[in-house]
């Protein structure tokens, strides 16, 4: 069977181009050889934030008295909880099946393998047929990153896909890296009781790629929150023998060395993509590290062969992902689609306090020479923070002191996710430090935070 669009990978990536195909008329296909949504709906964003809220929920009931509110008894069921984000994760993938067939998109469960002539080999339990197409998106994702020094077995150390899928909650835990997956998993195990120890090999803290002021923040808080963190820290090995793990740290500055004994540890160093023995090199698509070469509309070196998403060296974001699968489509469509501006991506981290952040940190900023004028705003002086007991965090925006160009935000407090995208379609609109001052917030609410660190970096902030 021939097609217009054969996509290998149904993640966000891969679904979301498949549908914008079949909208723009195309004829469309989607191998996947597991579940419909990939790793983000089934693996990764979504049950995650099920896990996450799940502790946020249990959090509340034990602060409950700080509102007004008496509760005794209340517990954590750990199998309950895992059992919750399993079935998020499942009424999510039949969402996509959905869509698929809404779309009309033929869905080919296997193993998807590119040959020459723009043909697909899908194998499933040993049978293999091949399909062809006029142009073909590898969308396969990316998977965790295995460390020589400590690999993955799923048992004593795990990956993001064993940590939702624990039999019963460790009593201890080692966390390697401070990424979003670090910082998110430690917080969740952490609430319910787990005794945590994250060890980053990066200096800054918690969550390094961030500004250094959200960093700080967050390593300030998961301190209070009896979270140890190790920043500047490198696992030197792991020994499994025996019953848990003993997790060899050392220090990279003094390189005095300590071991911990935990339960389990998860490797959360980041991902790698997804690009083994799918057909890559004899069809000669040129990679670096394992990642694929395009241009800006995601074309790579063989004519009618694409490639979006975490195969790229561009953010690992579901939102990226999507965005790249509508630009590729509408490129193979005939339409102009403007290319992705990746200095305008947002970044969320669902930790607690969540963190969000768009375009330039303080220091990146100083680096490219603009001459900086900055705000912040801490939660502590909002009215609805206040009232809400959230008053940790704070919004930091910075601007270009000559022409009022609004580089990056950088936001650590409740619901801040939510907030990002004020600043995101702000930037877009190329809006300016005073017109960010003079837009009419609502008042009682967080994102009042956004103006007012806009009118501190201008001297004109009234609230703190």
């Amino acid at each position: 069977m021939k097609y217009d669009l054969i996509v290998v990978g149904s993640g966000p990536g891969g679904y979301v181009a498949a549908i914008r195909a079949s909208q723009l008329g195309m004829k469309v296909a989607v191998v996947e050889r597991e579940n419909l949504g990939g790793i983000c709906l089934n693996w990764g964003c979504i049950p995650t934030k099920a896990l996450l809220k799940s502790a946020q929920v249990f959090n509340y009931i034990q602060h409950a008295q700080d509102y007004g509110i008496q509760i005794d008894g209340a517990k954590a069921d750990f199998d309950s909880i895992i059992k919750r984000s399993r079935n998020v994760a499942g009424g999510m993938s039949k969402g996509i099946n959905f869509l698929f067939r809404k779309n009309k998109i033929d869905v080919i469960e296997g193993n998807g393998k590119l040959l020459p002539g723009k043909m697909i080999e899908v194998t499933k339990d040993g049978n293999k047929n091949i399909f062809s197409a006029t142009n073909i998106i590898i969308a396969t994702g990316g998977r965790a990153k295995q460390l020589p020094n400590m690999p993955i077995d799923k048992e004593k150390i795990i990956g993001y896909r064993e940590a939702m899928s624990l039999k019963t909650q460790p009593k201890k835990m080692v966390v390697v890296g401070a990424g979003a997956i670090g910082v998110e998993f430690a917080y969740f195990y952490a609430s319910l009781g787990t005794e945590v120890t994250i060890v980053e090999y990066m200096a800054q803290g918690l969550v390094p790629r961030e500004d250094a002021d959200i960093s700080k923040e967050l390593t300030k808080i998961y301190k209070k929150k009896g979270i140890n963190t190790l920043a500047g820290h490198a696992v030197q090995s792991v020994d499994t023998s025996g019953e848990g793990c003993k997790v060899l740290i050392k220090n990279n500055k003094n390189e005095k060395e300590v071991t911990i004994e935990c339960d389990v540890v998860l490797s959360a160093a980041g991902v790698t993509p997804n690009t083994e023995n799918i057909g890559l090199e004899a069809l000669g698509i040129k990679t670096e590290r394992g990642f694929i070469h395009t241009d800006e509309y995601y074309k790579t070196n063989v004519e009618g062969v694409y490639a979006i998403g975490d195969v790229l060296t561009s953010q690992a974001l579901a939102h990226v992902a999507s965005a790249e699968g509508i630009i590729c489509v509408e490129k193979i469509a005939g339409h102009n689609p403007e290319p992705l501006d990746l200095n305008n991506i947002p970044g969320c981290t669902y930790c607690d306090p969540e963190i969000a952040s768009v375009g330039y940190t303080e220091a990146a900023a100083k680096e490219a020479g603009y001459e900086l004028k900055i705000g912040k705003f801490p939660f502590s002086a909002s009215g609805k923070a206040s009232a809400a007991g959230a008053k940790d965090g704070f919004v930091k925006v910075i601007f270009d002191a000559k022409y009022g160009e609004f580089l990056g935000a950088h936001m650590i407090g409740a619901n801040v996710t939510e907030m990002i995208a004020e600043v995101v379609a702000a930037r877009k609109l190329e809006t300016t430090g005073h017109e960010i001052i003079k837009t009419v917030h609502p008042h009682p609410t967080m994102s009042e935070a956004v103006m007012e660190a806009a009118a501190a970096a201008y001297d004109e902030v009234i609230h703190l």
